[in-house]
């Protein structure tokens, strides 16, 4: 694994343990809060794990040749 991958897999760890620590707690109002940012968190770090970019494609400007013309 690299360090990008060390560091990515442990803030994930990091974040499951507070809010695991936070549902223990009786603070369900708080993880409930966080569920659509802990969702968005583990998309990315499998993203940056798989060494997946979501974002490799070509935008839908340059898919339809519009380009500005010089000026």
């Amino acid at each position: 694994m690299t360090s990008k991958q060390v560091m990515t897999a442990a803030v994930l760890a990091a974040v499951l343990a507070w809010s695991t620590v936070m549902t223990v707690l009786g603070q369900l109002a708080a993880v409930a809060a966080l569920l659509p940012s802990l969702g968005l968190l583990i998309q990315q770090i499998v993203a940056a794990l798989s060494g997946t970019d979501s974002r490799s494609g070509p935008t839908p400007a340059a898919a339809a040749g519009s380009e500005e013309p010089p000026r």
